[in-house]
């Protein structure tokens, strides 16, 4: 049986106040005008809508921890990756202002570590650091809030074929079940005697150590997935246009919502194509660094 994520329906959100529809337009119109800067000025109002969006979704902390955790661990990590070695801001900034140089005191075939604090790479961090967060946070809070009953009908809704509505539909339940599966074959080896917490040993061998956990769980996937594919089948999925159970209907405020992140979108491939919000340093650091 398929899972969701722990989708349920809160008090006074303000993510589940719209037609999902509208939300999701919403959301791909916010990452496509969020990917169209750099400057850290222009991102900023799109941090702020994350921001709100966060608090005002009812999704508590104890239920998104991990997956916020996570994320954002590693939106920090590679932000501070880029930091240290600049590599990935060499394409936005061809000039660097230096603030601060380590040199190792040893070499390693010739070659001497060199860490260079510039104000182009500190910028730059911050900059992805903003700009990622904002999208990642977007993104967190869609399986949360959307009912999973809904996921077919939803991107059917804007646009897309039958087959790759249903698709989007396995696809956001695929993760969640894959998960429930290997806790239950987990604790079915735990309660068999196999002790799970003492592998130990190379990469291949705890590679094969896992096979009473990782072959169970590909079989009962393989196997589902031809259930699936056969209720498919005798429904005569795909032969021509199939009809939903569930009927959604757009409200005043859901076209606003869509109309509003149009507008976002719109308003940032003109200012994109005006020259602006291409990355930006200040230039008083810039003078006083030079």
């Amino acid at each position: 049986m398929l899972v969701a994520w722990r989708y349920r329906k809160r008090k006074n959100s303000f993510i589940q106040s719209f037609d999902p529809r509208a939300w999701i337009i919403f959301y791909a119109c916010f990452l496509f005008a969020t990917l169209s800067f750099w400057d850290v000025r222009f991102l900023l109002p799109f941090f702020v809508i994350a921001i709100f969006t966060l608090i005002t979704s009812g999704v508590k902390w104890h239920e998104m921890r991990r997956a916020f955790l996570f994320i954002v661990g590693f939106v920090f990590f590679f932000a501070f990756l880029t930091f240290l070695t600049g590599r990935g801001g060499s394409e936005v900034y061809k000039e660097e202002h230096l603030i601060w140089e380590f040199k190792g005191s040893f070499s390693i075939l010739s070659w001497t570590p060199v860490l260079k604090v510039t104000v182009e790479r500190a910028f730059f961090a911050i900059s992805q650091l903003v700009r990622v967060t904002s999208i990642a946070v977007m993104t967190i809070l869609i399986p949360y809030s959307l009912n999973p009953a809904l996921y077919g009908i939803t991107f059917k809704g804007i646009g897309l074929p039958d087959k790759f509505a249903y698709a989007m539909d396995l696809t956001m339940r695929f993760i969640p079940t894959f998960g429930r599966d290997f806790q239950l074959t987990m604790d079915a080896q735990r309660a068999r005697g196999y002790e799970l917490d003492k592998i130990s040993g190379g990469l291949i061998q705890q590679v094969r150590k896992l096979g009473p956990v990782i072959v169970p769980v590909t079989i009962h996937a393989i196997i589902g997935s031809e259930d699936i594919i056969d209720a498919m089948d005798l429904r005569a999925f795909g032969v021509g246009a199939r009809t939903w159970t569930d009927v959604l209907a757009y409200q005043f405020r859901d076209r606003l919502l869509i109309a509003f992140g149009v507008v976002i979108l719109l308003v940032s491939i003109v200012v994109g194509f005006m020259g602006y919000g291409a990355f930006w340093v200040p230039e008083v650091l810039a003078k006083i660094f030079s």
